[in-house]
């Protein structure tokens, strides 16, 4: 028998990653599947599957990968066989990962595995894409399933670019402040300091202090920067932690206006991960289960796996949701409806956009507040230290 490396997650959220010995992958991920865990991936001991060592894994593009399905879907409607299509895929990929990867799939399914077990078995596939392959071939409508997976991924990353150039200004403001402040007083404070001491004046009381402050900052700021980068590696590796991941998400999601933002997004993108699946023909609980992986949210993952469990026994979906207090009141109620009248998935691709216009609504009026305070409190801060340091020189003009 063969060691594996398993990822798992029970049913109250609990992320889990341990050895076990199995035959084959596919046994390893059934015997779990099959005591009610959701396994995120399984993989060789010491090595991910393909021959990238597991400390070298990179994401995969994203970008990349919508184009290959793109182009993948294009070959099976004309007809090609599987193995051909990738075949002739592989052959024009210039994404070096991507193409170690598509050929790894390739002699796996050349050795009788299911499409979906081989994208599975390279440890870097989103778990949406490996669920709905595996309920394309169940059903034997892969071309309608790819559709659908390449509608969302398209539409996903519409929604993320649109919040990232949404950030952009913001982030380019708060780092010109940083680097002005940290000019203001590693240099021209200091350079004050030698001025005055040459002048032999009486300084005023803040002068005195703001001199102080840039005495200590251009003596300890290679320290401070150091302890910076040390903090932030600890806070990093401790986000990965079940307690850490807990921990700080609760604080994101209990800041004013933004953690609003963040609960709307996992929302949106719960919502219309789960309508995708569920269009595919997948079973509402496995779906649930593929769609709560994808949430960066602790809280609301826990949350998801918890109303699954209640739905394997029977209760329905919105009130297993309802009960977790996950979602906000609105998203429940529209998803009652879309449960009771037999149309779910076409109800939670509405909850999806609403949630996203609603994010970038709110997105938008958090930054046309948050913008113009950064630079009320930058003029504020950086006209208080010059006003501290040419007091002195004002005085000694009317002398």
């Amino acid at each position: 028998m063969a060691e594996f490396v398993i990822k798992i997650a029970d049913e109250r959220g609990r992320i889990q990653q341990h050895v076990e010995q199995g035959i084959s992958e596919a046994d390893v991920r059934d015997r779990f599947a099959q005591q009610g865990y959701l396994v995120y991936w399984v993989k060789p001991q010491g090595v991910m599957t393909g021959g990238l060592s597991l400390r070298r894994r990179r994401k995969l593009k994203q970008a990349t990968f919508l184009v290959f399905n793109q182009q993948f879907l294009t070959l099976i409607r004309a007809g090609l066989p599987i193995l051909n299509a990738l075949e002739l895929l592989i052959k024009r990929q210039k994404d070096a990962q991507l193409k170690q990867i598509l050929e790894n799939v390739r002699d796996r399914v050349k050795g009788g595995e299911l499409l979906s077990d081989a994208f599975a078995a390279q440890g870097i596939i989103p778990k949406i894409y490996t669920t709905t392959l595996m309920a394309g071939e169940k059903s034997g409508n892969m071309d309608e399933v790819l559709t659908r997976y390449i509608n969302f991924q398209r539409m996903a990353m519409s929604f993320r670019k649109k919040l990232m150039v949404s950030l952009i200004y913001p982030t380019l403001l708060v780092s010109v402040v940083l680097i002005m402040v940290t000019f203001l007083f590693t240099y021209v404070v200091p350079k004050f300091a030698e001025l005055f001491n040459s002048l032999d004046a009486k300084l005023p009381a803040i002068t005195v202090f703001m001199l102080d402050v840039g005495e200590h900052a251009q003596k300890y700021a290679p320290f401070v920067l150091v302890g910076l980068v040390i903090a932030a590696f600890v806070l990093w590796r401790w986000k990965d932690t079940d307690r850490g991941a807990d921990r700080i998400d609760r604080i994101i999601l209990s800041l004013p206006m933004l953690g609003d933002i963040r609960l709307k997004h996992q929302v949106a993108t719960f919502s219309r991960m789960l309508s995708t699946l569920l269009q595919g023909g997948l079973p509402l609980v496995p779906a649930m289960e593929t769609a709560g992986t994808s949430m960066s949210s602790r809280r609301i993952l826990k949350g998801i796996m918890r109303a699954g469990a209640r739905v394997r026994e029977g209760q329905g979906l919105a009130g297993s949701l309802e009960e977790q207090k996950i979602l906000p009141e609105l998203a429940v109620e529209m998803i009652e409806v879309g449960e009771s009248t037999g149309a779910l998935p076409a109800m939670l691709n509405s909850v999806a956009e609403f949630y996203e216009e609603d994010v970038q609504n709110a997105l938008g009026a958090a930054m046309a507040l948050i913008e113009p305070m950064i630079l009320i409190i930058m003029a504020i801060f950086v006209g208080g230290v010059l006003g501290s340091l040419y007091l002195p020189i004002f005085s000694l003009g009317v002398h």
